[in-house]
């Protein structure tokens, strides 16, 4: 006769062998594909950043606590992100940046102007724990060796560390986000299926007056041009409920009344992120290809990302912070301090299918964080809602998006 304890261990392994055998497809969050709602373009395998080989992103995500704000202590709703252009080994990138609106950062970005690559994973998270972040991968970077060996001791480096601001729900200047989480994002950074919604730097994050976060998809050029592909991820934490449009449809402003942000004790700021608010909030994007793009053509990349914004009802507005990185993984030996190099380059009279894709991956990404997005309280109970999905797929077919 089996024991108690030994039957439950034995319960215990089989959960555990059953659990493992659930493919990540099975337990991934619904995206805005599987409502039905329509976009343009051709996607990678798994509709995401890191269809473009190579690339793998990780994310640490903090929820902690509930109730009123104690500013320390908590509630916690926040995390960081880690995107690895070539995976977890050293090996530059060409990369360039654009801003639309400047009301945030993003460390690094003048060195990645001045020499045309970027040289470091780049990270997400809150505002106030940029410089947590920052540090704790440079000391990542030094123990692991991420760094032109060939420098000796004298290897410097500038990580490239860009924030959302996610106080509605987190105990922002609690500065609960320390080395640790950092590094485990990064260690956690991998291939194939991204997790989005409220994960890693996205946790916090509200988008359009619903609950917002990580997001991301791809798109794949005709083989006529070469078959490249476009990867976006974007930390969407901006715009008015009254913005808001899918697939063309002014779904936002059909929504106006229902589910708005509330924030509990301070009916002014309640107001604030109503529909009828200017737009505030930040977002983030990340854009990769396996195109042969020099750096002065992944400046036109980057400037291409805010059309995929405005087609999803974004505005750029006074209080957002709107920073776009656009790298590229061809070019692989491009890199030398010591020697004359070659690189591969792409034809500018084409580089219109690329413009394309970046905006149509921009534009599904941030939809697709949106769909991933459910209600979430924090601090002091202020709650965000999530999408709702049923009013959507409604709206969409009436105006007939959606059959």
């Amino acid at each position: 006769m089996i024991s108690n304890p030994t039957r439950m261990k034995l319960i215990t392994i089989i959960l555990f062998m059953l659990s493992s055998t659930i493919s990540p497809s099975q337990e991934k969050k619904p995206r805005a594909r599987d409502l039905g709602i329509p976009f343009d373009g051709a996607p990678g395998e798994f509709n995401a950043i890191t269809d473009v080989a190579g690339v793998e992103v990780g994310h640490t995500t903090l929820i902690e606590g509930s109730g009123k704000l104690e500013k320390g202590k908590g509630p916690v709703r926040t995390g960081v992100t880690a995107i690895f252009p070539a995976g977890k080994k050293y090996m530059p990138v060409f990369a360039n940046w654009h801003m639309l609106n400047g009301n945030g950062d993003m460390t690094g970005t003048h060195w990645i102007t001045e020499s045309g690559f970027l040289e470091t994973p780049i990270l997400i998270t809150n505002t106030s724990s940029v410089g947590t972040v920052r540090d704790a991968a440079l000391k990542w970077m030094d123990e692991h060796k991420y760094y032109d060996t060939t420098q000796g001791l004298f290897w410097y480096s500038y990580p490239v560390v860009a924030e959302t601001w996610d106080g509605v729900l987190n105990d922002i200047n609690g500065f609960h986000v320390k080395p640790e989480h950092v590094w485990q994002a990064m260690e956690k950074a991998s291939t194939g299926i991204v997790e989005e919604g409220a994960v890693g730097g996205g946790t916090g994050m509200i988008c359009h007056g619903f609950k917002g976060g990580i997001g991301t998809s791809s798109r794949v050029v005709d083989k006529k041009l070469g078959g490249y592909t476009v990867g976006v991820l974007v930390q969407t934490n901006y715009g008015a409920r009254s913005q808001l449009t899918i697939a063309g449809v002014p779904v936002g402003k059909a929504l106006a009344d229902t589910l708005n942000v509330k924030i509990y004790d301070q009916p002014s700021a309640e107001a604030r992120l109503s529909n009828e608010w200017m737009e505030q909030g930040s977002i983030i994007v990340v854009v990769a290809t396996n195109a042969p793009l020099l750096p002065h053509q992944l400046k036109r990349i980057a400037q291409r990302v805010p059309l995929g914004i405005g087609k999803v009802g974004g505005i750029g507005g006074n209080g957002s912070g709107d920073i776009f990185i656009a790298f590229s993984t061809a070019n692989k030996n491009s890199f030398s301090r010591e020697k004359e190099t070659t690189a591969e380059m792409f034809s500018n009279d084409q580089m219109g299918a690329l413009f394309t894709a970046t905006i149509q991956a921009a534009e599904e990404a941030i939809i697709n964080a949106l769909v991933a997005g459910t209600t979430m309280k924090g601090i002091n109970d202020n709650t965000v809602y999530g999408l709702p999905h049923e009013a959507v797929i409604k709206i969409l077919k009436k105006y007939n998006r959606i059959k």
